[in-house]
């Protein structure tokens, strides 16, 4: 049975007294949905965000990890140190990561590798430019992405990965993929998914939809049968927004 997840992606925003702030404010809001509620602060804030949201069913991510357990790797964390203050879900593959450190299908396959080698779940990120929407090359580059980075791995290490499809083109621009659009790509992901670990895997895949998720669209991008949630950008750091989307299942 696949769950309901909202995760809120803070990417490079809020130092310690914003991050006390929202975090405070997060815990006043109630949920009425099944969804679960994540958010991922900036690595100088993990622990305190992590320490505050304890008692809260609130659980604290982390944007990013480094495929290896240590060594001379400078301004990077592994999934060890993660471990270590209680963070137990990476968000891996996003297409800021992709774009601007030249993270690749190989590297993020290492990644997923050394984060369930440490029993953490993974988010993994992957989605389509402009350039391949327009070309119709949408499924094609979607499929080279989940199938490079994911399709070494035995049925059962799904169960620990949630996927995130994120419309490049829809991040950040304020453009947003119609929930026919989300849905046929999900629906496209399930059956990539199904055609090499059968009906039971991709039936169980929660899959979030993360391009301009806003208050005023989440609701019918969520009733989609095969969106199963979202990764939120800008709207996750006001505490309002990001309650409604998680309400609006």
């Amino acid at each position: 049975m696949r769950k309901h997840i909202v995760a809120g992606n803070w990417k490079m925003n809020n130092g310690l007294i914003q991050t006390e702030s929202l975090i405070a404010e997060l815990k006043t809001k109630q949920k009425t949905s099944d969804a679960e509620v994540m958010i991922a602060p900036s690595f100088t804030n993990l622990w305190h965000a992590f320490e505050s949201t304890r008692q809260h069913d609130i659980e604290v991510v982390a944007q990013n990890m480094h495929f290896s357990e240590k060594g001379a790797y400078t301004g990077e964390v592994s999934a060890g140190m993660l471990k270590s203050i209680g963070i137990k879900t990476v968000i891996l593959g996003h297409s800021e990561r992709r774009a601007y450190f030249n993270e690749t299908d190989e590297s993020l396959a290492k990644k997923v590798d050394t984060a369930l080698a440490h029993d953490m779940r993974v988010i993994f990120c992957f989605g389509e430019e402009l350039s391949d929407r327009k070309a119709g090359n949408e499924e094609a580059v979607v499929e080279s992405q989940i199938k490079n980075a994911l399709f070494h791995l035995e049925a059962d290490a799904f169960k620990h990965i949630v996927l995130a499809y994120e419309p490049v083109w829809a991040i950040g621009t304020g453009e947003t993929a119609s929930p026919e659009q989300a849905q046929d790509m999900h629906a496209f992901i399930r059956k990539t998914l199904e055609s090499k670990y059968g009906h039971t895997v991709a039936d169980d895949m929660t899959i979030l939809y993360g391009g301009s998720v806003k208050p005023n669209n989440a609701k019918e991008i969520f009733s989609k049968p095969d969106v199963d949630g979202g990764l939120i950008g800008g709207a996750s750091l006001k505490a309002d927004d990001f309650y409604a989307i998680v309400n609006a299942f």
